[in-house]
């Protein structure tokens, strides 16, 4: 019987040409790999330190009368104050704009000057006076409440405190 030897390239530099491209190609995959695993394990790292960029947008938006940049940033259904209706989708939520921002509280007013206060890493607060004392910063009872969703920060509810 004879032995039979076979080498998969007769030139060796076109092999080690070979078993570069593969090593490379690997390094690559593992990079890439450990970029995914990195983003799926902390998918709001980014969101979380974009509160502030958010709350520019949000504020502006109300302080402008920005009725549909407002609902965008909203998370529907909206939680509202203790015995009144939530806000189903965005059609009521341009419908009852008004009864949000304008109701107890002028909220166009407060975010002027409002200073958002952490809750936690996916809860901001902002506590605003009722409309009839705008300058009573010692009583402001109308909390508006911001989370991080899977989509990003979203006004999420509103609420008298009072109640």
């Amino acid at each position: 019987m004879k032995n039979l030897s076979v080498s998969l390239s007769a030139n060796p530099a076109a092999s080690s040409g070979l078993d570069s491209f593969v090593s490379i190609r690997v390094i690559s995959a593992r990079t890439c790999l450990t970029a995914i695993l990195i983003l799926l394990l902390v998918p709001n790292a980014f969101a979380q330190t974009d509160f502030s960029a958010f709350w520019k947008k949000f504020s502006s938006a109300v302080i402008a009368g920005e009725k549909a940049t407002v609902a965008e940033m909203t998370k529907f259904p909206l939680s509202m104050p203790y015995g009144v209706k939530a806000v189903k989708d965005k059609e009521d939520f341009l419908r009852r704009y008004n009864e949000i921002f304008k109701g107890e509280a002028n909220a166009a007013q407060c975010f002027r000057s409002a200073e958002p206060q952490k809750e936690s890493a996916r809860r901001y607060e902002v506590y605003c006076p009722f409309k009839e004392s705008p300058d009573d910063k010692e009583n402001a009872p109308i909390r508006f409440i911001f989370e991080l969703t899977k989509s990003g920060w979203k006004f999420a509810g509103l609420d008298n405190i009072n109640e």
